[in-house]
């Protein structure tokens, strides 16, 4: 059984396109999944990313992108009221009903599917308390504790240092690989494709042709 480090920000839409499709994508497979949440905007500031949001004719292509593959797809996808949001509550509030920064397939649906179904504003008060309330079963620490904060930096200091430049993104035995499209290559890899002895390695050593 492989074992999966799934690095989900809920600002993103391809993360919630990629948490509805992994299970179909990686069907009849042997894994086992952590999902951790991390903070997107961090990641991009690391590595001097600008993101979708930064660029004016990006952010729209982005939007009609995720949402013609919601509906390609048939997953259920509304822009939310606003965004790019602040996602620091949402990301501390799933913690809070995790443990040692790792939450279950529940918790991530049920935050996603907060932000990504009805086109609502994600970080409304209201809504955020029904959230809470969903999930108060699965609750094992204040959101805005130290505890909390400190998983958050560290699953994004973890992401950074095993190469994860942006979400979704799983790490399996060292490897990572990012986006949606990515499901099929990591399907791959988990089935024991041998391209991934010598093409993986060999697609880092290209040299730059810029100085």
């Amino acid at each position: 059984m492989k074992h999966i480090r799934f690095y989900l920000d809920f600002v993103s839409p391809y993360a919630w396109l990629a948490l509805q499709q992994m299970p179909k994508a990686l069907q009849g497979l042997s894994y086992h999944v952590e999902y951790r949440p991390v903070l997107l905007g961090a990641l991009l500031q690391h590595n001097s990313n600008p993101g979708p949001a930064g660029i004016p004719a990006k952010r729209a292509w982005t939007y009609r992108h995720v949402s013609w593959l919601g509906h390609s797809l048939g997953v259920e996808l509304q822009m939310p009221a606003q965004h790019p949001f602040k996602p620091i509550a949402l990301l501390r509030l799933a913690l809070a009903h995790g443990r040692d920064g790792c939450i279950n397939r529940f918790v991530a649906q049920s935050v996603m599917q907060h932000v990504w179904v009805g086109g609502q504003d994600a970080n409304d008060p209201q809504r955020l308390q029904q959230l809470r309330t969903l999930l108060q079963d699965q609750k094992y620490h204040d959101e805005g504790g130290d505890e909390v904060k400190q998983c958050l930096r560290a699953n994004t200091d973890q992401a950074q240092q095993a190469g994860v430049f942006g979400v979704p993104a799983w790490e399996v035995d060292g490897h990572v690989f990012w986006g949606l499209d990515a499901l099929p290559m990591l399907r791959s890899y988990l089935q024991g494709d041998s391209w991934f002895d010598g093409h993986w390695p060999a697609a880092a050593e290209v040299k730059s042709g810029l100085s």
